[in-house]
């Protein structure tokens, strides 16, 4: 161990920075946690404040907000995993199909720019263009069809939530699949194309697997984070009209920890996200593992 650090002394001196910064900054505030088993004071401090096991969690489990919380969080989810998790792969693939480089380099950058959009700016072009009287309602309008609020309506909100973000995502997401299609041995479609392989089938049984690896990788990642929302966007998107179907855990954990300052049981509340979600992630991957070669460790 000594010679080792002797011998590779300037890679060490390289990461310590990088330790230095995770320890400061992501483990060491840890010890916050104990404050959800403890009815935490401001005054007392985190040490001082007196222990009281689980019973934050049993305050939030036995709540009328819990089922709802849960549901809105796994369905927004769910939903991205459906729709918004294929929508950048599926683009790769088309990309990859356009023989004309001029118009492939012009699509993917006009794909790219909403990426660097602010959400904020993102969610005000949607109360615009959504609006009673904004382009999508005069339209409709037009066409004889009756008006709809769609950001006041709670049966809008998770499409317009997930729709939005891949209409903003997925030029950007695309890149890691195009990245990982370029890796893909040239010869392999050259060998198919003298089989008589047409592009359709070179696509399922070259790029395709070709991609599989990548693509596992990205959904482990995602199911690691199936209790996670951007609680940014629905903070901007959600009001109380819509609370039924967009109030999720994290913008639950902003009302009650920073409007209210329980900070005790908003801690609670999110271990339990975390550790529900470091649970999807180490099942997940030990899936993966089994029905494939592919896994994240």
């Amino acid at each position: 161990m000594a010679k080792d650090l002797k011998r590779n002394r300037f890679v060490y001196l390289l990461a310590l920075p990088v330790v230095l910064y995770y320890a400061v900054f992501h483990y060491a505030p840890m010890y916050g946690l104990l404050m959800a088993f403890k009815d935490y004071s401001v005054a007392d401090g985190v040490w001082g404040s007196p222990w009281i096991g689980f019973d934050h969690f049993q305050k939030f489990f036995d709540s009328y907000y819990f089922g709802r919380l849960l549901r809105n969080t796994l369905l927004i989810n769910v939903y991205e995993l459906l729709f918004a998790f294929p929508a950048p792969i599926i683009l790769a693939l088309l990309l990859n199909e356009i023989r004309s480089s001029l118009f492939k380099r012009a699509v993917q950058t006009i794909s790219y720019l909403p990426h660097f959009i602010s959400i904020v700016v993102v969610v005000g072009i949607m109360y615009d263009f959504l609006a009673r009287d904004g382009l999508i309602n005069q339209i409709l309008a037009f066409f004889g069809l009756e008006t709809i609020v769609f950001m006041k309506e709670p049966g809008w909100f998770r499409t317009l939530f997930v729709g939005s973000g891949i209409w903003q995502g997925v030029g950007w997401g695309s890149i890691i699949y195009l990245a990982a299609i370029a890796t893909i041995d040239p010869t392999l479609y050259e060998a198919a194309k003298m089989d008589g392989a047409g592009r359709w089938k070179q696509m399922l049984h070259i790029t395709l697997p070709g991609m599989m690896p990548t693509i596992v990788i990205i959904f482990i990642l995602n199911m690691g984070s199936m209790m996670s929302v951007g609680s940014e966007k629905v903070l901007l998107m959600y009001s109380p009209l819509t609370y039924e179907t967009g109030d999720v855990i994290s913008t639950f954990v902003y009302r009650r920890g920073v409007l209210e300052t329980d900070y005790g049981f908003t801690t609670a509340v999110g271990l339990f996200n975390s550790v529900v979600s470091f649970i999807l992630l180490v099942l997940s991957n030990t899936i993966s593992k089994r029905v494939s070669e592919h896994k994240l460790w």
